[in-house]
Order: C-alpha cells, then sequence, then structure tokens
C-alpha cells in the first residue's frame, strides 16, 4: 500500500508541474492551487468512522448515525463532502412511490467535496483536489463516451435500483458490520463516501463549494438543456414549461443565450416573481384558459416559439411544449420525466411541418468533460447560482430541507456537513 501510494504522488505531482496540452495546462493551474498532500491522507488505505444520515424507512426522518466507509478500491475514489444539498430525485426515492424500496441507504447526490484518497487505476484525480460528484458518470471507453452526440455512458448510467459499487458489487458504507445502500453510486448525505472515479469532476480550487455544489445535478440539466439542444439564438422566444429549479435553470441559459421573451408556463401563479430573477419576461397558468395552452402561446408569439423545454414529467406539459413551437424551425425539448407507461401523442403533421422535438439526459452534458467548464461560467459571473441557493441548514437538521421541499418552500437548501 505504502508503494502504491507513492507512485500515485509521484503521479500527480508529475500531472501538476509537467502537463503539456492546454486542457492540462488549465488542470495544472486548479491543481497548483490546492495542496497535493493534506491531513486526509494519513486516512489512506483504512476505514474511516464518520456521521451519515441514514433513511431506514421509506418516508420517515433520516437518522444521523455513526458509520464506517471503507477505502476506495479499483477506479474508485473517497471524498469528504463539504456541502451537499437537496434534489427532488432524492425526495422521490426516499418516499419510495412507484419505485422498488430499497432501504436502510444513504441519500444525496447533489454535493462538492474534495478527494482524501484514490483506489487503483484512478490517475486523474488525487489528494486534494475539489470535485463534483454525479449521478452519471463518464468512462471514456464506451461507444457513448467516445461520441460526440451522446453522454449516456454505458457503464456509469444511472441506476437508480443499484445500492452497491460497480467493482465488486458490494457496499462501502457499514454500521456494525450491517451493509448501508448506496444511491445512484454517490450517497452524498455522509461525511465521507466512496464514487467510481468517472462520476467525479474536477473543478477549480477557488470555486466556492458552497455555491457549484448544485450544478451536480438540477441546475446543469436545465441549463444544459437550453444551451446544448434547444440552442436558441439571440432574440428567440423561449418557452419553459414548470418553474421549479430545472425549469428556471433553462430560463437563466435562455437568459445567457440572449433569448428577448422567455415565457414561462406553470400551475403556480406564486412562482412567477421569483421566475423574473432569471430572466422569465411573461408567465401563463394554463388553469385561466378555456383552450389548451400551445394555442394561447401561438396566439401570442405570431405563430408559436422558438424554443420550449418541458420540465415537468407531465405528458400533457410535453405535448403542449411540442405543439407550440413554430412550424418551420421550431424545436421542442424534453426533460420531465414522466411515468414509465405514460404514451405521447400528437398529430404526425406537426412533425412534417418541420417541427423538431428532442430528449435531454443531464442537460447533455459529460460530467468529467464539460462540468468543470460550466463551473467556470458562474466563476465568470456569466451564469448566476446565489438566486438558486434559497435556504441553508447544519448536517444535524437536514430534515429540515426535507421539510422545506415537501411544503414546496423555496429551490435549494444547502447542507453544511461540518456545521
Amino acid at each position: 500500500m505504502y508503494q502504491y501510494l507513492t507512485h500515485k504522488l509521484r503521479t500527480c505531482l508529475a500531472q501538476r508541474f509537467f502537463s503539456s496540452t492546454t486542457n492540462s495546462l488549465i488542470n495544472s493551474r486548479f491543481l497548483h492551487s490546492s495542496p497535493v498532500v493534506t491531513n486526509m491522507s494519513s486516512t489512506a488505505g483504512v476505514v474511516i468512522p464518520c456521521k451519515a444520515a441514514v433513511a431506514w424507512e421509506a418516508g420517515k426522518p433520516l437518522v444521523i448515525e455513526r458509520v464506517e466507509v471503507a477505502p476506495p478500491q479499483e477506479m474508485e475514489v473517497r471524498i469528504k463532502v463539504k456541502y451537499t444539498s437537496l434534489c427532488h430525485t432524492d425526495l422521490y426515492f426516499w418516499e419510495a412511490k412507484g419505485q422498488t424500496p430499497l432501504f436502510p441507504r444513504i441519500f444525496g447526490h447533489e454535493a462538492a467535496g474534495i478527494v482524501e484518497s484514490v483506489g487503483e487505476g484512478v490517475s486523474d484525480l488525487c489528494v486534494g483536489d475539489h470535485v463534483l460528484p454525479v449521478f452519471t458518470g463518464e468512462c471514456g471507453e464506451c461507444a457513448h463516451c467516445k461520441s460526440e452526440e451522446s453522454n449516456m455512458c454505458d457503464l456509469l448510467r444511472i441506476d437508480t435500483d443499484r445500492g452497491v459499487m460497480h467493482s465488486d458489487g458490494k457496499s462501502r458504507f457499514s454500521i456494525n458490520g450491517t451493509p448501508i445502500n448506496h444511491f445512484v453510486g454517490t450517497s452524498t448525505f455522509s461525511e465521507y463516501t466512496v464514487i467510481h472515479s468517472g462520476c467525479l469532476a474536477k473543478i477549480n480550487p477557488k470555486a466556492p463549494m458552497d455555491k457549484v455544489c448544485v450544478l451536480s445535478c438540477g441546475i446543469s440539466t436545465g441549463l444544459g438543456a437550453t444551451l446544448n439542444v434547444a440552442k436558441p439564438k439571440k432574440g428567440s422566444i423561449v418557452a419553459v414549461f414548470g418553474l421549479g429549479a430545472v425549469g428556471l435553470a433553462a430560463a437563466e441559459g435562455a437568459r445567457i443565450a440572449g433569448a428577448s421573451r422567455i415565457i414561462g408556463i406553470d400551475l403556480n401563479p406564486n412562482r412567477f416573481e421569483e421566475a423574473k430573477k432569471f430572466g422569465v419576461t411573461e408567465f401563463l397558468n394554463p388553469k385561466d384558459f378555456d383552450v389548451p395552452i400551445q394555442k394561447v402561446i401561438a396566439d401570442v408569439t405570431n405563430g408559436g416559439v422558438d424554443r420550449s423545454i418541458e420540465c415537468t414529467g407531465n405528458i400533457n406539459a410535453m405535448i403542449s411544449a411540442f405543439e407550440c413551437v413554430h412550424d418551420g424551425w421550431g424545436v421542442a425539448v424534453l426533460v420531465g420525466v414522466p411515468n414509465k407507461d405514460a404514451v405521447f401523442m400528437t398529430k404526425p403533421i406537426n412533425l412534417l411541418n418541420e417541427r423538431t422535438l428532442k430528449g435531454t439526459f443531464f442537460g447533455n452534458y459529460k460530467p468529467r468533460t464539460d462540468l468543470p467548464s460550466v463551473v467556470e461560467m458562474y466563476m465568470n459571473k456569466q451564469l448566476e447560482l446565489d438566486k438558486f441557493i434559497t435556504h441553508r441548514v447544519p448536517f444535524s437538521d437536514i430534515n429540515k430541507a426535507f421539510d422545506l421541499m415537501l411544503k414546496g418552500e423555496g429551490l435549494r437548501c444547502i447542507i453544511s456537513m461540518e456545521d
């Protein structure tokens, strides 16, 4: 183990000081800003006892427990989680409504942390690196990873039913010898967690982790749906269906792209004032009209919007999002996840009249390749993240974050692991 760690340290030092390509130079600048050897390195190779919020039953409050976190195995990394936030996906699987229950489990997948140690075969991450864990990954070897058009890695694609690691089918968490299930390969509601290296994006160490942690899931999904998939031109008219965190991130993308009008569609009129902060210029509530909302949108936009992004997962909203785009050039992007048995129905003429329907997964971002540049968008003040963060709680009050989301209050609640 000592020889292996010595080899890893030498490799990291070489990466830091002898990079030759442009990307390597950028990474070297990031790495040089953070220490190569930290006081965490002394824990490499040993089990770490720490606090974690464990869900023992569906819908029951999480319990702060003392868990043991095993060392990382081949192609794995153990990180110290600094900040995490609650995403609706955590809530959905915690409630276990319509899902196969898998308990006990450690939830959490939006976070930022620092590499504590690395397993065998990991060559692109070192102790002290700042990282964002991601629920999906990038192995770099499969057809999807090698394609410029896809981010749906064959090996590391999200698997909500998996409660163990890829390498050996075992959990890295335990309490008194009893294994505790992982969640989407991240489990960030723990002071330490083990993650496949392909699901970690190395970021600028100067980026505030209590802000950029929200880029691990929902915000990047909505932002990328607009910038990477819908791709509105400057001056475009964009419609966003659903003004939750993902929808507002889609609106933020439209704002960044220079849209002239951003129309927000939501059943909750209380969301419009908040949506203005994200560039939304108009608000339509389908309950206020006796005709389908797509007809209303077509009437107020002289034939339809240039781009639409659907962020609710409601099948009727999906149909409306597609049918409200302008013929000839309109593009609709589906982001929300519907019931697996839902059926999308529209008249074929809508497609023949040159409307385009697209779907997206994680905003078409490749986690390791693309997320560092999204962090730089924030650092360069192009992307505004602060307005997504509406609450903060210490780790000991993590259940308050669940209460806030259940009540529909706020967008993102940041949970500080050290408070």
